[in-house]
C-alpha cells in the first residue's frame, strides 16, 4: 500500500487530475462559437472557457513516460508534463478556424464590387474582434505550450491570434484576394473621376493586407509583422493601375487644354495622390506612388514644358512659371534645361537692352566705376583705379588660392574690360607700378607668363609710353639674375663669403623706390657688401650703386632659445637683432646710436619684435603707447613657437598709408607736368589759339591718361603764359 502510494506522488507530484480533452472540447467549442457569431458574452462564461483551456494546459496525460527503475532518467522527461500539453487543443482550435473561414467563404465567392468590399471587410472586422477575444481565452497556452514550441524551433506553431491570421489567409483571403483587390482599384478609379466613395472599405482592405502580413520564416508569434501581403497583393497593382490611368489621362487633356492648364491639373492630381495615402493607404506606398505619378505626369511631358517655358518667359507669367519650376525641380536633372533656356533668354534681353540703350549705357557703366560708394566714401574718383590695381595685385601674387592660369587669363581680361572706364588711368599705372615693383624684389609673382600677359594688355589699351617702366623693370630683373651668376663664379674663384648673397641691381629711373634712409649696416653684412661693389664697379665703369636697405631682407639663425629657429627678418630688424650678441639690454636711443635708424621707424620695427614676443620691454611707454628713448628692451630667452622657420617681415601699418600718401602726391605732381607738356605741345603747333579752344584740346589729349579739371589747367597755363 504504502509502495503504490509512492509510485503515483511519482508520476503526478502536484496532484493534478488528468483531463480528457474530449470531456472539455463540447463545452470550449460551443463557447468558441459564440464568440464567433458575435453572441454576447458574460464575465463568467469568459472565465469559464478560460478555465476550460488552464486545466486542460496544466493537466498530466499519458504523455508522461514510465521510467524504468535501475536507468536514469532522460532530460526530456525530467520536465514537468504540464510544458507540453496543448497540442490536441492546438489542432482542434485550427480545424475549427478552418472549418468557420470555409463555410463563411461560400457567402462571398459570386460578390463582385462593392457588394465585395462590405461583405470582405465586415467579415474581416468580426474575424478579427472574436480572434482577439479567443486570443485572451488561450492565453495560457500561448504562453506556455506555444512559447515553447516556438523556443525549441518547430515550424507552424503560432500565437492563436495569429494562427486566426494565418487561416484567414489560407482559406478566406487567397480565395477572394483578386475579386477583393480589383474591387478596391476600381473604387479608387471612381474617386479619381470625382465621384464620392467609401473610403471605409478601402481603408478596411488595406488593414487587412497589413495585418496578414507575419514573418512565417522565424516559426515566431512574437516577430512581428512585413508587409509582403499589402506589396504583392495591392501595392505593386495599385502603382501599375495609377501609371495606366495618369497616362491616358494626361495625353487627353494635353490634346484639349494649354500646357498652363496642365501644370494646374498636375499639381492637384499630385495633392490627390498624397492625400489618398494619408487617408486610407499605407505610408510607405507614397515614395514610390509619387514617383509614379512624377514619371506619367511630368516627366513623359518635359519636352512640352520647355516648349511652353520660352512663350512663358516672354508673357512675364510668373506664377506659371513658379509652377512649372516646382513640378520640374521633382525630376533628376530636370531644370538643366530650363536653367539653359533661362540663361539664353536673360543673354538676349540683356543684348536687345543694350541695343536699345546704345552710348548712354556705356556711359552709365563709366558712371558707376568711377561714381560709387567707394569712391562717394573716399572723396575722389581714384579710388577705383587704385582698388582695380590692388586686385591686381591680389590676382598676381603667390598664394594658395592662385586660380589656374586659363582662369587668370580670363579674369585679367575681365580687369582689362573695367580698366576701359577708368578714368584715371594714371592712378591705375602709379599703383600698379609699385606693386609689381615689390611683388618681383620679394619674388613674389605667381606666374611671369600672367605678368608679361598684363602689361601687353595695358599696352595695347594705352600705348608703349604707358607701360615703358614696367617693361624697363623687368629687363632689370633679367639682367639682375645674370649678374648673380657672375658674381658667384667671382666668388668661387677669389674665396666665398660666409652666408648666401644675392641682389637686384635695379634703373633709378624705371622703379618707384624713394633713397635709402640712414642706415649703419651690421659688421657681419659689411663684407658682402663691399665684396660686391668693388665685383660691380670692376663690371660696370662710371655707375654708382645706392644700397636701398629698406627694402632688404634675409634669414639669420638662433643659438639663444631652447630651440633652434630660423627667423625671415628686414635688414632693419636683424641689425637690431644682432646688437643681442653684445648685451642682453639696451635703450631705444642705444640701438638708434648704433643702427642709426630714424627714431620714428626705429620705434616701429621695435613694436613689430615687441610683438612677435622675440624682445620685451619692462619699462611703461607713454600715454600714447610708443617707447621713449629711454625705454630698455631686452632679449626674450624663454621665446616659443610652434614653427621652426618663423616670418617676422610683415610690412607696418603706417609705412603703407605714408606711402599711399605719398603716391597720390607724386601723381598729383605727374599731372601738373602732363598738363604743362600738353600745353606746350600744342601752342608749339597751333602758335596762336582761343582760351576755350585750348582748354578743349587739353582736355581731349590727355582724356586717356586721366580727366583733368578745368581750373588746373587754368592755374598750370598761369606760369606758362607769362
Amino acid at each position: 500500500m504504502s509502495s503504490a502510494s509512492t509510485s503515483s506522488r511519482n508520476h503526478n507530484p502536484h496532484g493534478l487530475k488528468p483531463i480528457d480533452l474530449d470531456c472539455i472540447w463540447g463545452d470550449l467549442e460551443e463557447g468558441i462559437n459564440k464568440v464567433y457569431q458575435r453572441e454576447n458574452m458574460p464575465k463568467k462564461r469568459y472565465m469559464e472557457l478560460y478555465t476550460h483551456v488552464y486545466n486542460y494546459c496544466t493537466s498530466v496525460h499519458q504523455s508522461q513516460t514510465r521510467i524504468p527503475s535501475g536507468k536514469k532518467p532522460a532530460k526530456q522527461a525530467a520536465v514537468s508534463g504540464a510544458q507540453f500539453v496543448g497540442l490536441e487543443l492546438y489542432k482542434r482550435l485550427k480545424d475549427f478556424l478552418h472549418q468557420y473561414l470555409v463555410d463563411l467563404l461560400s457567402d462571398g465567392l459570386d460578390l463582385m464590387d462593392e457588394e465585395v468590399l462590405r461583405f470582405y471587410t465586415k467579415q474581416w472586422e468580426d474575424y478579427q474582434f472574436s480572434s482577439k477575444v479567443l486570443n485572451g481565452i488561450c492565453s495560457y497556452l500561448n504562453r506556455h505550450w506555444v512559447r515553447r514550441e516556438c523556443d525549441e524551433g518547430r515550424k507552424g506553431i503560432y500565437e492563436i491570434y495569429s494562427l486566426a491570421l494565418v487561416t484567414w489567409r489560407d482559406n478566406f483571403f487567397k480565395p477572394l484576394n483578386k475579386q477583393v483587390t480589383n474591387a478596391v482599384l476600381k473604387l479608387i478609379e471612381r474617386e479619381r473621376n470625382g465621384e464620392t466613395i467609401n473610403t471605409r472599405l478601402v481603408s478596411g482592405v488595406i488593414n487587412c493586407y497589413v495585418e496578414l502580413g507575419l514573418n512565417e520564416d522565424e516559426a515566431n508569434s512574437r516577430s512581428g509583422q512585413n508587409l509582403s501581403i499589402y506589396t504583392e497583393h495591392f501595392e505593386n497593382e495599385f502603382l501599375q493601375d495609377t501609371e495606366r490611368y495618369y497616362l491616358k489621362e494626361s495625353s487627353e487633356f494635353l490634346r484639349q487644354n494649354p500646357v498652363t492648364e496642365y501644370m494646374k491639373k498636375a499639381e492637384t492630381r499630385l495633392f490627390e495622390e498624397k492625400r489618398r495615402v494619408q487617408v486610407y493607404l499605407h505610408e510607405k506606398t507614397y515614395d514610390p506612388l509619387a514617383r509614379t505619378c512624377e514619371k506619367v505626369l511630368i516627366e513623359k511631358h518635359l519636352e512640352t514644358f520647355y516648349a511652353e517655358f520660352q512663350n512663358l518667359l516672354n508673357a512675364d507669367k510668373n506664377e506659371d512659371l513658379g509652377r512649372m519650376y516646382n513640378l520640374v525641380s521633382r525630376i533628376h536633372d530636370g531644370l538643366g534645361e530650363l536653367r539653359n533656356l533661362l540663361e539664353t533668354h536673360i543673354n538676349s534681353q540683356g543684348l536687345t537692352a543694350i541695343l536699345k540703350c546704345g552710348e548712354s549705357a556705356l556711359n552709365a557703366c563709366g558712371k558707376f566705376i568711377n561714381n560709387n560708394a567707394m569712391t562717394r566714401i573716399a572723396n575722389s574718383s581714384s579710388k577705383s583705379p587704385e582698388l582695380l590695381a590692388r586686385y591686381c595685385d591680389i590676382l598676381l601674387k603667390k598664394s594658395s588660392k592662385n586660380p589656374e592660369e586659363a582662369e587668370l587669363e580670363d579674369t585679367l581680361n575681365q580687369v582689362m574690360i573695367v580698366f576701359k572706364y577708368i578714368e584715371d588711368k594714371d592712378v591705375f599705372q602709379k599703383f600698379y607700378h609699385k606693386m609689381l615693383a615689390k611683388r618681383l624684389v620679394q619674388h613674389m609673382s605667381a606666374s611671369d607668363d600672367a605678368e608679361a600677359s598684363m602689361i601687353s594688355k595695358l599696352k595695347q589699351a594705352c600705348g608703349f609710353e604707358y607701360t615703358s617702366k614696367l617693361q624697363k623693370m623687368f629687363q632689370d630683373v633679367g639682367v639682375s639674375k645674370i649678374l648673380n651668376e657672375n658674381f658667384r663664379k667671382h666668388l668661387d674663384n677669389n674665396g666665398s663669403l660666409d652666408l648666401d648673397f644675392s641682389i637686384m641691381v635695379l634703373s633709378s629711373g624705371a622703379w618707384p623706390f624713394q633713397q635709402s634712409t640712414p642706415f649703419s649696416l651690421p659688421k657681419e653684412l659689411e663684407r658682402s657688401v663691399q665684396r660686391f661693389t668693388t665685383f660691380y664697379n670692376q663690371q660696370h665703369n662710371g655707375r654708382k650703386l645706392n644700397w636701398l636697405y629698406q627694402m632688404t631682407k634675409g634669414e639669420i639663425v638662433t643659438n639663444c632659445y631652447k630651440n633652434r629657429y630660423t627667423l625671415q627678418a628686414s635688414t632693419f630688424q636683424m641689425a637690431i637683432l644682432l646688437q643681442y650678441n653684445h648685451g642682453n639690454v639696451f635703450s631705444v636711443m642705444q640701438l638708434q646710436e648704433t643702427t642709426q635708424i630714424k627714431m620714428d621707424m626705429l620705434v616701429q620695427v621695435l613694436g613689430i619684435l615687441l610683438k612677435s614676443k622675440l624682445l620685451n620691454c619692462d619699462d611703461s611707454p607713454d600715454d600714447d603707447g610708443e617707447l621713449q628713448p629711454t625705454s630698455n628692451v631686452a632679449l626674450f630667452t624663454g621665446y616659443k613657437n610652434k614653427k621652426l622657420r618663423v616670418n617676422i617681415n610683415v610690412p607696418m601699418k603706417s609705412e603703407l598709408k605714408v606711402e599711399q600718401e605719398q603716391t597720390h602726391k607724386h601723381i598729383e605732381e605727374d599731372r601738373k607736368l602732363l598738363i604743362q607738356a600738353a600745353i606746350v605741345r600744342i601752342m608749339k603747333m597751333r602758335k596762336v589759339l582761343k582760351h576755350q579752344q585750348l582748354l578743349g584740346e587739353v582736355l581731349t589729349q590727355l582724356s586717356s591718361r586721366f580727366k583733368p579739371r578745368v581750373p588746373v589747367i587754368k592755374v598750370r597755363l598761369h606760369p606758362l603764359a607769362l
